[in-house]
């Protein structure tokens, strides 16, 4: 008879595992070599069967505890009890476990779910809307039109015709599910599922509503007022509570997720709080300095430029910036790019002026400029 492997290397585990760990492994290894996926295949059976005695014992504390001390000869000469895989008890419990196991895996074993006729909420509702780059910041209100579904007024929510009432399943007994006992390999095994006759709704409808169909809601176009606040960014979504879709079963309606989307403005720029822009100023601003007018979110609002400034020189106006979101009275800066603009036409006099100013600061010699106008007067003569 071929030796036993060590439990912990059947399964892929250190020997400190805990039960999740456990339960992943065998999950796997159970999904890869189950009989059913495996059909005809005797190395499969056998890697599967070595996997469940070994997830046996190792789920099970005490189990456990004796084969960390004794190894294979803890359940060998009836230690361990008697019957299953090499002597080992598969009992209801571990039924149970392992119909949670294959019912996850495959869609049977029990089920600890609610049932399926109790209250649930209603599904969220998504739309979308356009704003401008100052509604962003400032926050409005806008009215939306959507379309959901709302209590059918002739029967008021329970599908049957007027004058008649839903009646209690007879197979489910308004439970909404109904239970398989069966025996396997494992043991017994108790396996929920819908009802099939109600649907798991737990009632039947003999005669439908001729409003609504049997359904219990009709749809139905509402305008809806949504309030955008202050701040909110591109891609950001505001949730209205209880303007989703009806719940079933007398649970709570759902949501609606309103995405925004922000018009780019031509002028203005955001990131997260701050706003950045780019203003011109003239050479002659840059040079010796002087107020100017710069744009913002608030209206106009004047600034003196230093003598000397530079182009691309950053300045910030503190607080012309993005309202924080959860903080009205709080606000980032606005960024203005300072550009100098240089003339691409030049009067006479410009010119003029400005070959003077050259000359002043030396960067064309007065004997070259003369010369250079000699030269231009003798070609055209």
């Amino acid at each position: 008879m071929a030796e036993k492997r060590d439990y912990y290397e059947v399964l892929g585990v250190p020997r400190d595992a805990d039960e999740a760990a456990l339960k992943k492994a065998y999950r796997t290894l159970a999904k890869k070599y189950h009989p059913d996926t495996n059909q005809g295949n005797p190395e499969a059976e056998a890697k599967f069967k070595e996997a469940s005695e070994a997830y046996a014992v190792l789920s099970d504390p005490e189990k456990r505890r004796q084969y960390d001390q004794f190894g294979h000869a803890a359940f060998e000469g009836g230690a361990g009890g008697a019957g299953g895989f090499g002597g080992f008890d598969f009992g209801a419990d571990m039924g149970d476990i392992f119909g949670d196991i294959f019912g996850d895996l495959f869609g049977g074993g029990r089920s600890r779910s609610r049932a399926n006729n109790g209250p649930m909420k209603g599904a969220n509702l998504r739309t979308s809307i356009r704003i401008t780059f100052e509604e962003a910041l400032f926050g409005c209100e806008k009215e939306i039109e959507l379309t959901s579904r709302d209590e059918c007024s002739q029967c008021h929510g329970t599908g049957a015709k007027p004058g008649t009432q839903p009646e209690t399943c007879s197979k489910c007994g308004g439970k909404g599910q109904v239970v398989y006992t069966q025996q396997s390999m494992f043991g017994m095994v108790r396996n929920v599922q819908t009802c099939p006759d109600c649907g798991g709704t737990g009632k039947i409808i003999r005669e439908k509503c001729p409003g609504c169909r049997g359904t219990g809601s009709v749809s139905t176009k509402k305008r809806i007022q949504v309030s955008i606040p202050a701040g909110i960014d591109d891609g950001q979504s505001i949730r209205v509570r209880g303007k989703g879709e009806l719940g079933v079963n007398g649970g709570e309606r759902g949501d609606l997720l309103v995405e925004v989307i922000v018009s780019a403005h031509p002028i203005f720029k955001r990131q997260d709080t701050s706003i950045f822009s780019t203003v011109p100023i003239s050479f002659g601003t840059a040079a010796m300095g002087g107020e100017i007018r710069i744009k913002t979110v608030d209206g106009e609002v004047a600034y003196d430029v230093a003598p000397g400034t530079q182009t691309d020189t950053r300045i910030r106006l503190k607080g012309k910036g993005v309202p924080y979101l959860r903080n009205k009275n709080l606000r980032g800066d606005h960024y203005v790019t300072l550009v100098v603009k240089v003339p691409e036409r030049l009067n006479k006099e410009q010119r003029e002026a400005l070959q003077k100013f050259r000359e002043a600061m030396g960067e064309v010699p007065a004997e070259e400029i003369h010369e250079e106008k000699h030269k231009k007067k003798g070609f055209f003569k």
